[in-house]
């Protein structure tokens, strides 16, 4: 039995973690007393005791914590911003390549992707990497998601009996163009250019859906939708959790956000034709993009199947 510590368990993603562990026959999760959450010592001495951490906090505060494990056999799952660019780390999105698997499975500290850079990501680094879009494309990504992504307080803001007229509608963010996914999309896309980011919350709990709109003369010659719908299928061929999907408008021309959570399935569509194409990648952002990911996470360092319990 694998010995797991939540550290920030009473957040969003912390909590779904240990809902999504806490049935598991193959998991103890390690408690701490709500009065010794935060001290250093007792979250220390937890941590060192178990066989994966999540780190589930702030980005200062999870620097802070890495710190606190003092052996080399404790494995971290940092799902905060705080690591995602550092080399020294392993990126968890397995399903990127090869050698990204092998460092999930071997590295000692491991960041969980961003939400909305998990959307960009899969949609651009596949392209780059098989020499359809060039890394120094200049790109827009769109990306649409639930409000559970905002953590406990805007989840209270739109779950209250009385709540402000203006969460009704779908409301822009990071109007200052500078979110913080930005360098995480930009790095981990192995793209030259930081692309114009405009993500949007909306009146519905959970999903997401990530869109980049692409020229055809942004493309290193002319590609068809069916042409880039068939590289995704090769790049992407024999993961479990992605699924390219086929030719074609869903029905009634419309594409629900929503339509894949309560799981870790990351969808892409290709739709378009002719000069302007764009590519779109449907999660559940709480799934694929945040919890799911890390629990995934977690069962391929331990050498377990990756889809145990997401």
């Amino acid at each position: 039995m694998y010995k797991v510590f939540i550290d920030g368990r009473e957040g969003t993603t912390g909590l779904r973690i240990d809902s999504m562990l806490e049935n598991r026959s193959d998991i103890e999760i390690i408690p701490i007393s709500a009065e010794l959450r935060k001290d250093e010592t007792e979250r220390g001495r937890l941590m060192n005791m178990a066989d994966v951490v999540f780190l589930c906090l702030p980005d200062s505060a999870a620097r802070e914590a890495v710190k606190l494990v003092t052996n080399d056999h404790t494995r971290i799952i940092d799902a905060s911003t705080a690591h995602r660019t550092a080399d020294n780390w392993a990126y968890g999105f397995a399903e990127l390549s090869a050698e990204h698997r092998r460092k999930i499975e071997t590295y000692q500290y491991i960041s969980n992707p961003g939400c909305h850079a998990t959307g960009f990501i899969s949609l651009v680094y596949p392209l780059v990497k098989m020499g359809i879009l060039p890394a120094d494309a200049y790109l827009t990504c769109h990306s649409i998601t639930g409000y559970s992504g905002g953590g406990k307080k805007m989840i209270a803001q739109y779950e209250a009996e009385e709540r402000d007229f203006a969460l009704f509608s779908p409301r822009q963010y990071g109007l200052g163009l500078n979110h913080k996914h930005l360098p995480e999309m930009k790095k981990q896309s192995c793209i030259d250019h930081e692309p114009i980011f405009n993500p949007v919350v909306a009146d519905f709990p959970r999903g997401m859906a990530t869109t980049v709109p692409l020229h055809l003369g942004q493309l290193t010659k002319a590609y068809t939708a069916g042409d880039i719908r068939k590289a995704y299928a090769e790049f992407y061929a024999g993961q479990q959790l992605i699924e390219i999907m086929p030719e074609g408008q869903p029905e009634g021309g419309f594409l629900e956000t929503n339509a894949v959570v309560d799981s870790n399935l990351l969808q892409i569509f290709v739709f378009g034709e002719g000069e302007r194409l764009e590519v779109v990648s449907r999660f559940d952002n709480l799934g694929k993009g945040a919890s799911g990911a890390a629990v995934q996470n977690m069962n391929i360092c331990l050498g377990l199947d990756e889809t145990i319990g997401i």
